[in-house]
């Protein structure tokens, strides 16, 4: 019979063919006939990949790989398992290659999707092909339309408290646009500082909108909204960009073109009204703790306050300046102001003597404005003082207003009061320009000593105290530890000697009496700026009325909107940081323009008619208006929001998943029966996508939920990050990089050495990641094709932990292949007995109820090695029993899926006939029982040093143990002559430790 390797090249293929030919992982739908509603569910999902036209590199699969695993193993175990792949097909590099080439964005990317495809067909995973989409695919995004549908025809009560289909208290909701006008109207809402709709119960004072204003509060109300915001604006590719795609450079990642912070209208997402549940809801996940610090730290929760700082505008007028600031306590202590360039309020406050001042510093300020927090605080700060004073509402000083680069429009307010004694940037403002610093917080000794002014000499901590207190500028940084408030009182409030907690709470409620500022609750999450200046995106499901510049949302019977055809895809670049974006959707003119009417519910009905002409619908006429499209798209991240949700039911044209699909689907409980919150039981992806991917599904996840289409608030209740697959890389002399086929190792000295085999140089080993830039990445096939398919996905998920990063080492391969090449002898050429061998008996139960837990938790690399030590006790054996050589094909079959099926299809032929698959016979069972071993290997120490071991009886008494220790021939040479003290003897659960303890 042929060996192992020699049977693998013509079995994989047929069994391939064969998957494709009995749609063999195609998964029921609840109301399929062949669905079984008894059985439990299990949705096993990738991170959604993005189908590049470099194709797949061997690092790449090991997730894919993983999961695939994990769901042959529960489709053996009886779950109805989902696990499918789709595509994240909207992006930049199709677009750019269309901008180059003149060849459509969607050529490309389908391209690539086949070449994806094809590349993990290869690698035999068992995805469900009737679940599979693109991001791109018309009938895809025009739910992903939908849904950014249902976020603008909503706005969100945190007032609200409702009862969730689990059963759990929500506080907070979001309710439909068309529940705010009466809320409006009624004044139960205001207008707070920014115009924004807030419930009064929440913000206790505000202004009443009126007539035209509550149209506008609606709008500016709604979870997806148009606001004039700062954006990183690049003139030379003529789009925005996300603070992702800038350099610390404040360069765009693309082109390295100058990025400039400025003003744009832009589609946002009102996800900050979320924040607190994003936040909340983490607890009941299963995800890595540090996944978890990650995004609480993305958020930034912060109990602060909102105060007003009066001013004098420059026609004479009074006015107040906002800021929010975490540390309300430390009021006292601002000397000065200082305002982002773009401040609404900055030229009205500037004096005339300063507008060329600050008309240059804005020019300089607007450049290189996109830069990290890193590098925005090691700069020097630069700034310029406007000719203005605002009045420090708790000491009645006149305080001087500045503009500087260091605060930014869309932080906050866009205005800080400066504290220089508390913050480090404003220290150093401070310092620079000659601004007053004012202690308000004690510092600790330690501080005082660690930071001394260097002409301190030898002061105690009392006389440090007294500087400090005198001159806090005087040392070396600022005092930003919390601790007893100081020199923090007017005649009518005082917050000395309290601690900073007290001191806030204390502060805050003297202003709030006052009038001057409310306590409040602050993110450093900010709205999600939502537009983006490219093609290749979904259209924004809008109109605006060419008479009054209103937005509607397209009517759900006119959807999708669907791209218009186009040759020329690139924005209009020029060098100007003021030009305004012209987006290539804008030269698609007979597109833009739209001929509609407006429905009762505020949709437009897009019609062909004539505008001011009737139009008959539903028995009504309407009067017919002229709107124009939105030329922007939505960013990539619209379509990887919610696509987990569409697996459900990827073929549905009526709704995203149908109610059953998703009532199914999407609803998961612990072995307890206890509903769990996230709806995916596992997603595997990369730990890069911790916080933007995560945070964004998870907002339009609970979005979804308060409008009852999800039944749960999450959207993933397992995640799982996996490590990577390093490879060295070789350069040559030149420092450029050396295609990995080219290099050939040679003996040098003895040792292995590259070389260049075409050219025979030395080269340079670079140790580090896999991928198309350092010329390294082998594509799986190359791999498959020389060792076997099972052989690579079972060398892959054994090279280390799963979540941890390990090398690729070509020659380890063979002893995964020497493995799968001892399961084949074990059960297709080894003689079978009908003798069960009691110590095989033992490890195999062992073996499976080790297999079974480890792949339940993803520890693969073990479950493996216990496989390998089962196979090798099989192989020592004149017979293996069939009933053993079965377990061990099964057990295999989930790494191995090509020789699980022929081995299975061989040994249970009958069986095999009418189950279809090796994924649906049974995972086999393990005796508890049989699984305990006879005897353990026990460690006998003296005196806390081991001597020897001993193997004892599983159920031999601690005589019997004490008696073979001190039997054995080592452990009684350490302890002859001498008194033994006592006997320390660890017997549970099974026998582990024996310590003689002597003496003499």
């Amino acid at each position: 019979m042929a060996n192992y390797q020699e049977s693998a090249r013509e079995f994989e293929k047929r069994w391939q063919d064969y998957w494709r030919e009995n749609d063999t992982y195609r998964t029921p739908n609840p109301g399929d006939a062949d669905f079984d509603a008894s059985k439990k569910k299990s949705v096993i999902l990738d991170m959604f990949p993005y189908p590049s036209g470099v194709g797949l590199h061997i690092g790449h699969p090991l997730g894919y790989i993983a999961t695939d695993v994990k769901a042959r193993f529960e489709r053996m175990r009886g779950y109805n398992v989902l696990h499918s792949m789709g595509f994240d097909a909207f992006g930049l590099p199709a677009e750019q290659f269309a901008i180059q080439t003149g060849q459509h964005p969607r050529i490309t990317t389908e391209a690539n999707i086949d070449n994806m495809l094809r590349q993990l067909q290869v690698i035999g995973l068992g995805h469900d092909p009737h679940r599979r989409f693109a991001t791109t695919d018309v009938d895809y995004y025009k739910w992903t339309q939908w849904i950014f549908l249902q976020l603008f025809n909503s706005f969100y009560d945190p007032t609200v408290e409702w009862k969730g289909p689990q059963g759990q208290t929500i506080s907070g909701r979001a309710r439909p646009i068309a529940e705010l006008r009466p809320l409006l109207e009624s004044g139960a809402w205001l207008l707070d500082e920014d115009g924004v709709p807030q419930p009064k119960a929440v913000i206790g004072e505000g202004v009443k909108a009126e007539g035209k204003e509550i149209d506008r509060a609606i709008d500016r109300g709604r979870l997806a909204y148009v606001d004039e915001v700062p954006v990183n604006w690049c003139p030379m590719l003529g789009t925005v960009l996300s603070n992702e795609e800038v350099t610390n450079e404040g360069k765009s990642e693309r082109g390295d073109y100058p990025v400039y912070k400025r003003p744009l209208k832009q589609w946002m997402l009102r996800i900050t009204d979320y924040a607190d549940r994003l936040v909340a809801d983490l607890e009941g996940l299963d995800w890595p703790n540090g996944v978890v610090e990650m995004q609480k730290g993305w958020i930034g929760r912060s109990v602060g306050a909102r105060v007003n700082f009066p001013v004098k505008l420059s026609n004479g007028s009074e006015d107040k300046i906002a800021v929010y600031t975490t540390r309300p306590d430390t009021i006292f202590g601002a000397t000065y102001m200082v305002l982002a360039p773009e401040h609404p309020l900055v030229d009205a406050l500037c004096a005339d003597d300063k507008k060329a001042d600050v008309a240059a510093y804005r020019a300089q300020a607007s450049e290189l404005k996109a830069v990290s927090a890193k590098d925005d605080a090691e700069r020097e700060k630069t700034g310029v003082f406007i000719g203005a004073h605002a009045t420090n509402p708790v000491t009645g000083e006149e305080i001087p207003v500045w503009i500087a680069d260091y605060v930014l429009m869309g932080y906050g307010t866009g205005a800080i009061m400066a504290v220089p004694a508390g913050d480090q940037r404003d220290f150093e403002f401070a310092h620079k320009f000659g601004l007053p610093i004012k202690a308000t917080t004690k510092p600790s000794d330690s501080w005082l000593k660690d930071n001394a002014p260097a002409d301190a000499g030898e002061l105690d901590a009392q006389a440090l105290l007294a500087r400090y207190e005198a001159e806090p500028g005087s040392f070396k940084v600022a005092q930003t530890e919390i601790g007893e408030t100081i020199n923090s009182s007017n005649d009518e409030v005082s917050i000395n000697g309290l601690s900073t907690p007290d001191a806030k709470a204390k502060i805050i409620d003297w202003m709030e009496g006052k009038g001057i500022g409310r306590g409040r609750v602050q993110y450093k999450l900010r709205d999600w700026l939502f537009s983006r200046q490219r093609y290749w995106g979904e259209p924004f499901p809008v109109l605006f009325d060419k008479e009054t510049d209103q937005v509607h949302g397209i009517a759900q019977a006119a959807l999708p909107v669907v791209l218009p055809e186009m040759t020329d895809f690139k924005p209009q670049s020029n060098e100007d940081p003021n030009s305004e974006p012209e987006p290539p959707l804008a030269r698609a003119k007979e597109w833009m323009e739209v001929t509609g009417i407006v429905l009762s519910d505020g949709s437009v009905l897009p019609v062909d008619a004539a505008v001011g002409s009737k139009y008959a619908h539903d028995g009504a006429d309407y009067e017919v208006r002229a709107f124009k499209r939105d030329a922007n798209s939505m960013p990539n991240w619209a379509g990887s929001c919610w696509y987990y949700l569409r697996y459900f039911d990827a073929r549905n044209d009526v709704k995203f998943a149908s109610d059953d699909a998703a009532a199914y689907w999407a609803n998961s409980t612990d072995k307890d029966g206890k509903a769990l919150p996230g709806a995916v039981d596992l997603y595997v992806g990369g730990a890069e996508h911790a916080v933007l991917h995560l945070l964004y599904s998870r907002f339009w996840h609970k979005v979804l939920f308060d409008l009852g289409y999800v039944g749960t608030p999450e959207p993933f209740q397992k995640l799982f990050n996996q490590g990577m697959i390093t490879a060295d890389a070789y350069t040559d002399a030149r420092g450029v990089y050396v295609d990995i086929h080219d290099v050939e190792m040679r003996d040098v000295d003895g040792k292995k050495a590259p070389f260049n085999a075409k050219t025979n140089e030395a080269l340079i080993t670079v140790p580090g990641k896999m991928g198309k830039r350092y010329k390294n990445g082998i594509p799986p096939e190359e791999i498959c094709d020389q060792y076997t398919i099972d052989t690579f996905r079972t060398y892959e998920m054994y090279m280390g932990p799963l979540d941890s990063s390990k090398p690729w080492q070509s020659d380890a391969i063979v002893g995964m292949m020497r493995f799968l090449s001892n399961v084949w002898k074990v059960t297709t050429q080894m003689e079978r007995t009908d003798n069960v061998d009691g110590k095989i008996e033992t490890l195999l139960h062992k073996t499976i109820a080790k297999v079974t837990g480890d792949i339940a938790d993803l520890r693969l690399n073990t479950a493996i090695a216990a496989l390998i030590e089962l196979t090798n006790a099989l192989t020592k054996q004149n017979a293996v029993h069939d009933d053993h050589a079965k377990a061990l094909a099964l057990m295999v079959a989930p790494f191995a899926p090509h020789l699980g099926e022929e081995l299975m299809s061989r040994m249970a032929a009958d069986e095999f006939g009418t189950r279809k698959s090796v994924i649906r016979f049974d995972w086999p069972e393990y005796d508890a029982e049989k699984a305990k071993d006879d005897e353990f290997e026990v460690p006998v120490q003296v005196n806390g040093k081991k001597r020897g071991s001993v193997m004892v009886a599983a159920d031999a008494d601690q005589a019997t143990v004490e008696a073979l220790a001190k039997a054995d021939e080592n452990v009684a040479r350490h302890i002859e002559g001498k008194e033994i003290v006592k006997v320390i003897y660890i017997a549970k659960p099974t026998p582990k430790l024996v310590n003689i303890v002597v003496k003499g």
